[in-house]
C-alpha cells in the first residue's frame, strides 16, 4: 500500500529573519513547539536548562519534498541502540522515498513497540538518519524526525 507522504525535512532548522516566508514561520513555530516539550521531559536527551542553547540550521526550502511511503505489515520485531548505550523494540513500519537534489533516497521509518502500547504515543513514528553533518555539525550519532500515522 503505497501513499504520498508531505516530508517537510527539518533538516533546515532555522533562527528568526526579518522576512520569513510561511514555510519559515511554520519551521520556527515547531522548533519552538519541541524546544517547549523537551524542556518539560524529566527523562529526554536534554536538561530543560540545556534547551535554550539548541543551534539549528538556516531554514532551506530546498530540503521540503514529496515523499512515497511504503507500509509494511508483519514486520519482525528487533532492538534498536540508543544515545544512552541501552536498546529499545521497535519494528519496521514503512520505507519511503523522496528525491533530494537530483537524487533518490530511501529511509525506515519506524515504531515503538513500547511507545504504541500507551494511547497518547499510539500513532507516532520514528525516522532515524545520517547525513554528511553528523558527528561535525551536528550530533555523530544521528538525527530523526518525529511522524504519526495520521
Amino acid at each position: 500500500m503505497k501513499k504520498t507522504l508531505i516530508a517537510s525535512f527539518l533538516l533546515a532548522l532555522c533562527l528568526n529573519t526579518h522576512a520569513q516566508s510561511k514555510y519559515e514561520q511554520n519551521i520556527t513555530a515547531l522548533r519552538e513547539e519541541k524546544a517547549a516539550e523537551l524542556a518539560k521531559e524529566q527523562y529526554g536527551p536534554l536538561k530543560p536548562d540545556q534547551v535554550a542553547f539548541l543551534d539549528y540550521f538556516p531554514v532551506d526550502a530546498s530540503y521540503k519534498v514529496n515523499a512515497k511511503i511504503e507500509v509494511l505489515f508483519d514486520e519482525p520485531v528487533f532492538r534498536m541502540p540508543t544515545y544512552d548505550g541501552t536498546s529499545n523494540e521497535y519494528k519496521r513500519y514503512a520505507i519511503i522515498t523522496f528525491t533530494l537534489h537530483g537524487k533518490e533516497h530511501t529511509l525506515n521509518v519506524y515504531q515503538s513497540v513500547a511507545l504504541f502500547q500507551n494511547p497518547a504515543y499510539k500513532k507516532h513514528l520514528f525516522l532515524p538518519f545520517l547525513d554528511l553533518t553528523n558527528g561535525q555539525e551536528s550530533y555523530s550519532g544521528g538525527r530523526y524526525i518525529d511522524l504519526s500515522t495520521d
